[in-house]
């Protein structure tokens, strides 16, 4: 296990790059309140969406490449040996309070789902999961954006997730076509996005991810907020189970060309719109 090419871990320290490995990548969360496993199957940094807030430096568009099964296995058992046996910690000097492990997250430079064999993926991660005394109560996450959700094997995969106890985190950041293309540089309709969610809530557990900030000063406007929250009432209305919905701040800098165009949203503000979607009565988590 190639881990001897950082000193330590530090919670600025998101690098995807940072253990030396292809998949696997450790980060001190203080979200999480300890360590976060994440899972990159997008080491091209290639995603089929462009977000305007995204930290992925070069992003390109594209699907994830190839998937080198051997490599995931033996990766994500020596980085779960490594925990469990304490020395990560030593090796990488973790402070103290934050040597236990949060949460396994599947969450990289681009969209897991457009891994050609994502079932496979899904299904080596869970079997090693299962094998593992250190992971027996820990969260389970995949993040999509959920766009690749008419996919007989993301579909495949993401029943074998929700059977072995893990989420999905769903992007939801507008629900309108005209913020869905300027805020996540995508093409897909606000119907399909409710089709997708509905069919992701069948297959396993499902929170809502929303990121606010302000472009060019501006928060979202009161039609997007006003759509937004039509959007989650016809979720409700149509029977789809959601855990929680998550609302994020601008946590680390955009790598995008329009970093400078974003800001954070006022606190009131975000206070506000988390009451709104209260009032429908979802669950709301608020991260600045």
């Amino acid at each position: 296990m190639a881990t001897e090419t950082i000193r330590s871990l530090r919670i600025s320290n998101h690098d995807r790059g940072s253990a030396g490995l292809t998949y696997v990548y450790p980060v001190v969360s203080r979200r999480a309140g300890g360590i976060s496993v994440g899972i990159n199957f997008n080491p091209n940094n290639a995603c089929n969406w462009r977000c305007l807030y995204c930290q992925v430096p070069e992003l390109k568009r594209g699907p994830a490449p190839e998937l080198d099964p051997e490599r995931l296995e033996a990766e994500l058992t020596g980085m779960l040996r490594q925990l469990s046996s304490g020395e990560f910690f030593r090796r990488f000097k973790v402070p103290e309070d934050l040597q236990t492990l949060q949460d396994i997250a599947v969450s990289g430079n681009g969209e897991p789902t457009t891994l050609k064999d994502f079932d496979q993926a899904v299904s080596i991660i869970a079997n090693i999961l299962e094998g593992s005394a250190i992971t027996s109560r820990i969260a389970r996450v995949i993040i999509s954006n959920g766009s690749m959700l008419r996919r007989e094997k993301v579909q495949a995969g993401l029943a074998l997730w929700g059977k072995t106890g893990g989420e999905l985190w769903f992007k939801l950041d507008r629900a309108t076509s005209k913020g869905l293309r300027r805020i996540n540089g995508s093409s897909i309709s606000p119907r399909q996005v409710m089709e997708n969610l509905e069919t992701a809530a069948r297959l396993c557990p499902v929170r809502i991810q929303t990121s606010l900030f302000t472009l060019d000063g501006a928060p979202p406007s009161p039609e997007e907020c006003r759509v937004y929250l039509d959007f989650l009432a016809e979720a409700g209305q149509k029977g789809i189970a959601l855990k929680e919905v998550m609302l994020y701040g601008l946590a680390r800098p955009s790598m995008q060309p329009e970093a400078n165009r974003l800001g954070a949203v006022a606190d009131d503000w975000m206070r506000h719109f988390a009451e709104q979607i209260q009032s429908l009565g979802l669950a709301v988590r608020l991260t600045p």
